[in-house]
């Protein structure tokens, strides 16, 4: 049964390749990385979390969400795990953290949009980790047409994921599962001037430039979390 619908607007998908023992060693016991032609990535996603409600709500919240991701797989079902979750919004931060033992942090963020470009500013204010900042500005490439991920691409891997893991104090794994339709993505450009989320959570900055992809949004709805 869904818990929450939400709208996902705006969204930035910037990923970076590192070796999977970079990975690896950062990741609970029963999960393992899941790589792509032999590489793991870090993701970097900021976006609007938009419309956020319990299921059968006409009411929700919507508030900027930036979070530092990984790929992962419990050996059968692969999905998205989280090193952080920063959002601007207090309240959705303290339900995260208790519904589904989410690594959300409390930030203060800025979204402003000229034309297809998003510029999107975070600066993290909650005392339960690391400061970090994030500024960049992302959007579409030139001439980039809409189109769904194509099955066993590199998008696909990056994208196409239904399922996110979490792990308590204790090392006990969770997960939910998500539910959408296909992404309608394009090809991105990203100019990033600030990202700490990498040091933030312990890794070295990746080299080179990130692989990036935009999408305007889509409707999400999320199940609840169970014991894995």
């Amino acid at each position: 049964m869904d818990l929450l619908g939400m709208t996902w607007r705006d969204v930035g998908f910037l990923h970076w390749p590192v070796e999977p023992s970079v990975v690896a060693a950062t990741l609970p016991d029963g999960l393992t990385v899941d790589s792509k032609d032999g590489q793991a990535w870090l993701g970097v996603v900021p976006f609007e979390m938009a419309d956020i409600r319990p299921r059968g709500s006409p009411i929700g919240r919507s508030f900027g969400e930036l979070n530092l991701r990984t790929y992962v797989t419990d050996g059968e079902t692969p999905g998205v795990y989280f090193y952080n979750l920063d959002a601007d919004d207090r309240v959705s931060v303290a339900l995260a953290r208790r519904l589904f033992e989410l690594p959300y942090y409390g930030a203060s963020m800025e979204l402003g949009r000229t034309g297809d470009d998003v510029r999107f500013q975070s600066r993290r204010t909650d005392d339960r980790a690391q400061r970090a900042d994030f500024d960049a500005t992302y959007g579409p490439a030139d001439g980039a047409e809409t189109h769904e991920p194509t099955p066993r691409s590199l998008e696909s891997f990056l994208v196409s994921r239904y399922r996110f893991y979490v792990a308590d104090d204790a090392g006990t794994i969770y997960y939910a599962d998500i539910d959408h339709d296909p992404w309608p993505l394009r090809d991105g450009t990203a100019e990033i001037r600030a990202n700490d989320l990498f040091a933030a959570n312990g890794f070295d900055h990746p080299l080179g430039d990130p692989v990036v992809y935009y999408s305007p949004g889509i409707d999400v709805t999320a199940g609840r979390l169970r014991r894995l």
